[in-house]
């Protein structure tokens, strides 16, 4: 199966993105994908605060594009994430939408991991306005191949990635917004040790470029095979990638280096306790 990582620089600026995610999206389709995932926040991105002021509900004009977009186009659409503004809460949710070719939601997954952190001399603080989810998702496309959802921070935990490679999930999905500074060093690092250890294709979407003053992301989206092989990788440009996903070959990984079938989860204790 084909399938395409979208690559923004999304803004404040809700208008614009909505119509750079519509002309990448349609350009993916033309070539052949048959699943399109899409960054972080892709809809609004800027400062903490007008990414929160940003926040739209489910059925908010962002997602109602991405469902009549591919219900359009026959695709399989992940709609990265959003900011969710979630009715009656105090926080919302960093939230990503998976829409089948009929344009009807498959599946929502609430990003797990607050990205609290400091790095590049910068201080960020997700949960201030965002509140974690707590159910890892596995969904699949319109054709029955297993997707993993996840975003971003996610993809330092790897225990998540792996209990969806145990459900299933024959395709992992990472919409981003990357930091710089952790693109340069980490991102090719942490995919394909995430695409190797799970055995499975990684899709992973990244924002790129400058979104508001001091707030960069590296972009270098990626398609990884189980092997690890990076089979595309984006130019630091506005743009998708594409590659084709031979699921046969998974199947011969899986089979001759079985790794996951020779997990022994009775002998694995995790700590009561695991200092900082």
């Amino acid at each position: 199966m084909r399938v395409a990582a979208v690559q923004l620089t999304s803004t404040a600026d809700r208008e614009r993105n909505l119509a750079t995610a519509d002309r990448l999206t349609r350009e993916a389709a033309a070539a052949g994908a048959e699943l399109v995932l899409l960054p972080e926040k892709w809809a609004v991105l800027g400062t903490p605060e007008e990414t929160v002021a940003g926040a739209e509900p489910i059925d908010g004009p962002a997602l109602t594009w991405a469902a009549s977009t591919a219900r359009e186009l026959g695709i399989d659409l992940v709609a990265g994430s959003i900011a969710e503004r979630v009715e009656g809460a105090d926080r919302g949710s960093n939230t990503s939408v998976h829409f089948g070719p009929d344009g009807r939601p498959q599946a929502t997954y609430r990003k797990i991991h607050m990205f609290d952190v400091e790095v590049g001399g910068k201080t960020y603080k997700e949960s201030e306005h965002e509140a974690p989810g707590d159910d890892v998702v596995l969904t699949e496309t319109a054709h029955g191949v297993e997707l993993g959802m996840s975003i971003c921070y996610d993809l330092r935990f790897p225990e998540l990635y792996r209990i969806l490679a145990v459900r299933g999930a024959r395709i992992l999905l990472v919409p981003a917004a990357f930091t710089l500074a952790t693109t340069r060093e980490h991102w090719e690092v942490l995919l394909r040790a995430r695409a190797i250890e799970d055995q499975a294709f990684v899709l992973a979407a990244n924002q790129v470029g400058e979104h508001a003053p001091g707030y960069r992301s590296g972009g270098r989206s990626m398609i990884v095979d189980p092997w690890g092989v990076v089979l595309a990788q984006a130019p630091d440009a506005e743009t998708f990638i594409t590659a084709e996903l031979d699921l046969d070959r998974q199947a011969q990984v899986r089979r001759q280096v079985p790794s996951l079938a020779n997990r022994r989860p009775a002998a694995y204790q995790w700590p009561t306790e695991v200092p900082a």
